[in-house]
């Protein structure tokens, strides 16, 4: 009898090639597929990285470009890109990459967002892939629906008290940081026994309704307090975006009640923010049920 052997030697094939007229005519894949190396060249995101001392990734720009692109287009978190980048071979097509490629680690993404927006050009993605698909007919003949992408962030969402004493301590972060002596009017116009120096939750009983108010009102004091100490002065970009940042928690989430004292409010604030860590994050939903914190593209 004859015994099978399986194949031993890894077979590196052009995705491409692979599929050939399976990618469908007018599908972002497609188009990224066979125009991709035209769009995102070696040094397509040179810029982001010119202040670097490490300088740039060793990722090619055209695969981590692709992979935001198509993760964006099918509303995935950056874990899930990835995987999709190692398996699927319309993702590897579109990359330009071989069947035996591996997927880059997720926090990769992140990175170049954050790096993206900070830019001259943060919506270049869209933007140039745009413009190849209108000049080589890819948009030809289809109707313009406008609708929102979901970009799924990696940012842990905080609690209103979280929040409250995170900004605090992130504007006399930014204060020590910039030298101003101004940190030391702040710190002298708290109220509270912390001297928020770590990121640890403040203790509490949270079992006790009237322990729990009584944190928060002491919270948005300090914050106000902040705030007042800091009026009329002039402050430095990164300052100033701290104590920003101390304005919106101190007043999307809680209300002044009867006596004076201020609690929680019930509810969502429109536009909330979700994360002192990244104050552009927010919740958004795409239906009733389907949910995300992250952004909108």
């Amino acid at each position: 009898m004859a015994l099978g052997t399986s194949q031993t030697q890894q077979r590196f094939e052009n995705p491409r090639d692979l599929l050939g007229d399976r990618l469908k005519p007018g599908s972002i894949y497609r188009l990224l597929a066979d125009h991709g190396h035209e769009m995102f060249g070696d040094d397509y995101f040179a810029d982001l990285h010119s202040d670097s001392m490490r300088g740039r990734p060793t990722i090619p720009a055209r695969v981590v470009a692709t992979v935001m692109l198509l993760q964006a287009h099918e509303g995935l978190s950056d874990r899930e890109a990835c995987d999709r980048l190692g398996f699927d071979l319309r993702w590897q097509a579109a990359a330009g990459v071989d069947t035996g490629a591996e997927a880059f680690h997720p926090t990769v993404l992140p990175g170049q967002r954050n790096r993206l927006r900070a830019s001259v050009r943060p919506r270049r993605l869209f933007e140039d892939t745009k413009v190849v698909a209108t000049t080589t007919g890819a948009m030809k003949g289809r109707a313009r629906v406008l609708d929102s992408t979901p970009i799924y962030d990696a940012v842990a969402t905080e609690d209103t008290v979280t929040q409250l004493r995170a900004s605090v301590r992130k504007l006399l972060r930014a204060l020590d940081q910039a030298a101003s002596p101004l940190a030391q009017q702040v710190r002298a116009a708290l109220s509270r026994d912390d001297d928020y120096a770590t990121s640890d939750k403040p203790p509490c009983d949270w079992d006790d309704p009237v322990a729990q108010e009584a944190l928060v009102d002491d919270l948005v004091r300090d914050c106000l307090a902040a705030l007042e100490a800091l009026e009329d002065n002039e402050l430095s970009a990164g300052c100033a975006e701290a104590a920003e940042i101390v304005a919106i928690v101190s007043g999307q989430d809680v209300e002044q009640g009867d006596g004076g004292v201020f609690r929680i409010t019930r509810g969502v604030a429109r536009d909330r923010m979700i994360s002192t860590v990244d104050p552009e994050a927010r919740h958004g939903h795409k239906s009733r049920n389907r949910r995300f914190d992250g952004y909108k593209a």
